[in-house]
């Protein structure tokens, strides 16, 4: 297996990843390689004007990559993430290698516009099997031209073995973000984007705070949106913490530290919604009961009532209610919490996942 990425930077030009060999590859100078790395969208919601002006240059080194990995190697099969722009690339650049693409969210959001549709289904005549995180995601490309029965919906999956629960690291973030030992901590991870919905948790949060006098809430990431949220909860600025973007090998202390995790995802104004956010099952990995929006893939991993709460899509005091349910019953909701690792453990492993994307792989390269 070998992966191409594009360059950034930052971004060594090759490296090993556990046995994986990883490769990126350059297609601009170094200041105008900005697709990627959460940096194309404005707000998830509008290609950034940088990231649209330098795509074609994307696309052609890309397409190099591709071939120039293909010359050098023979492989049996080629995964494209993302439909836009990565299997326009791969239906280009493979034209005798089954190909499989997998779906992510803004990639549906992007595939979907007028100028691109057409392109999007001649690539994905040449696409042996698709998969995607959400069966939403799944129903709307395969809406663009797709064979539904070479469609598969497979939840991320998480490693239980990095995110867990561990008493010993409750007090490292707290520190750090000044937040009491015993005060309940509710937790949310994720860019600061329209599509998130943490201005769903902010109409309503007045109330919450002023119920539950001794609760912290943070909200951890980087986005367009940050300033913006900041100043509509200053007036809680000593209990509602912005740490900005915090580097994944810190997120699992991060989620110890917490007792609730919330994420009140949303359909965007333009239609762009997420698959199924993995910080969800980091934080059920990480024995913690969830608060969640009941849209896209992630009813896959919550199951209402069991390891959270499911609620509505834009619906502020559902949040609240939700969220001072957990508040007021520490051990149900530790309980919830447990139950959610237990599913993590079962069903949502890297080891469980990884079966059922051999499956569909299988189903690729088999003659159809």
């Amino acid at each position: 297996m070998t992966v191409l990425t594009p360059h950034a930077e930052g971004v060594e030009a090759a490296w090993d990843d556990g046995g994986v060999e990883v490769r990126s590859f350059r297609y601009a100078p170094e200041s105008w390689e900005l697709l990627g790395y959460s940096r194309s969208l404005r707000a998830d919601e509008a290609m950034r004007w940088g990231a649209a002006s330098v795509t074609p240059l994307y696309l052609a080194g890309a397409a190099r990559a591709v071939r120039r990995e293909l010359r050098r190697r023979s492989y049996d099969l080629l995964q494209a993430h993302w439909v836009v722009p990565n299997l326009l690339v791969a239906s280009l650049s493979a034209r005798r290698l089954p190909i499989a693409v997998g779906l992510h969210g803004s990639d549906v959001f992007m595939a979907e516009k007028p100028g691109l549709r057409r392109l999007v289904a001649s690539a994905l005549r040449r696409t042996s099997v698709l998969t995607g995180c959400s069966p939403e995601l799944v129903d709307r490309v395969c809406a663009l031209g797709f064979d539904p029965a070479y469609a598969r919906v497979i939840p991320y999956g998480v490693n239980a073995q990095q995110f867990g629960p561990d008493p010993r690291r409750r007090a490292e973030w707290r520190r750090r973000l000044g937040v009491p030992h015993d005060a309940p901590m509710i937790l949310s991870v994720g860019r600061m984007a329209t599509k998130k919905g943490y201005q769903v948790l902010i109409e309503d949060l007045d109330a919450l705070m002023e119920r539950h006098a001794d609760v912290h809430l943070v909200l951890a990431g980087a986005g367009d949106r940050l300033e913006e949220f900041r100043a509509a909860t200053a007036r809680w600025a000593e209990r509602v913490h912005f740490p900005g973007s915090v580097a994944h090998d810190q997120l699992p202390d991060l989620f110890r530290a917490a007792d609730i995790f919330v994420l009140p995802a949303v359909h965007d104004p333009k239609g762009n919604v997420d698959g199924l956010p993995n910080v969800i099952l980091e934080a059920m990995a990480s024995a913690l009961p969830v608060v969640a929006t009941e849209i896209s893939g992630i009813p896959l991993a919550i199951d209402d009532g069991v390891h959270g709460y499911l609620v509505p899509e834009q619906d502020p005091k559902a949040v609240r209610r939700a969220l001072s349910r957990l508040l007021d019953d520490p051990a149900g909701a530790r309980r919830m919490g447990e139950t959610g690792r237990e599913k993590t453990l079962s069903g949502l492993s890297w080891d469980a996942v990884a079966e059922r994307y051999r499956a569909a792989y299988e189903l690729a390269l088999t003659p159809h």
